[in-house]
């Protein structure tokens, strides 16, 4: 395992590809800047994946202000590990749809 971030790896690809013969166009910093920036914006790979039973109660249970550990207590169909990081995170998989879900701040 490396201690490299995501981000890391990108601008390296990125200046390879210049590096590699690309030409480089008067846009390129503007575009690689573009491009980090979109990927910071973006979502993890790695989301939690969660049946949609599990989602529609964790979503309530944030809307409601409840706390982990209460929401915690009242569902026991996936694992705390996956159900905490889902609850931390804010976003999550539903497990049936493939849809994301978002909770807004």
């Amino acid at each position: 395992m490396s201690n490299e971030t995501k981000r890391d790896v990108l601008k390296k690809a990125l200046d390879f590809l210049v590096m590699s013969g690309i030409e480089r166009s008067t846009n390129y910093d503007m575009e690689r800047y573009q491009y980090l920036s979109e990927y910071d914006a973006a979502l993890p790979d790695d989301l939690p994946v969660i049946p949609e039973d599990v989602s529609e109660w964790l979503t309530w249970c944030k809307r409601k202000h409840h706390s982990l550990k209460d929401a915690l207590d009242g569902e026991t169909r996936v694992s705390e590990d996956v159900f905490a990081l889902a609850w931390v995170l804010g976003v999550w998989r539903v497990e049936e749809t493939g849809e994301i879900v978002k909770l807004e701040a």
